[in-house]
């Protein structure tokens, strides 16, 4: 048996739509597929969660572990990647104390709040990084691993840490490569 759900496979997972060449995990799971978007050349690996509105671009891969949490919105650009363990957060509970912190509770007592998360081209994200909610890592951009990123990252930086602080510019050359 492949690890890999075949094409028949995938067209009963229920999702949105996907291109060519997907590698999806069996042990990948999706609580929404009708709200999931697979460009062409994806691969999602073992033990991976996908829930919300996601799309994802052309030539990605999501490593083993990452969670996407897109209720309000996940979208990954060509050539992109998680590194193992990553969790992306399109919402978030408000921690304050004047609301109770569940999807369980009723949403008159809760106070969820967030936005839409946007990786650009060419944008890789390190191990264990955590993405929160209504912020945009520009093209080029690399994450180091075991980060936290609140905020939005220009084009063509290095960044790491938690929190996150810039370590260098990227190199563009790498573009000529892809053609």
């Amino acid at each position: 048996m492949n690890s890999f759900y075949s094409h028949k496979e995938l067209n009963n997972l229920g999702l949105r739509s996907f291109g060519d060449n997907v590698l999806i995990s069996r042990f990948a799971q999706f609580y929404t597929p009708e709200t999931v978007s697979i460009g062409s050349n994806v691969r999602i690996d073992d033990f991976c969660i996908l829930s919300g509105d996601i799309t994802l671009k052309s030539n990605i891969h999501i490593s083993a572990y990452c969670a996407l949490f897109g209720k309000m919105g996940i979208e990954i650009d060509d050539y992109s990647g998680l590194s193992p363990r990553c969790t992306m957060f399109s919402a978030s509970d408000d921690f304050s104390g004047d609301f109770l912190i569940s999807p369980m509770a009723p949403s008159k007592y809760t106070n969820v709040q967030g936005g839409k998360i946007i990786l650009q081209r060419y944008v890789q994200i390190g191990a264990g990084s955590i993405v929160m909610p209504d912020l945009t890592i520009e093209e080029g951009v690399a994450v180091g691993a075991m980060s936290f990123v609140r905020k939005t990252i220009p084009a063509w930086q290095i960044y790491a840490g938690n929190p996150i602080k810039f370590v260098k510019t990227r190199n563009k050359g790498l573009l000529s490569k892809i053609g």
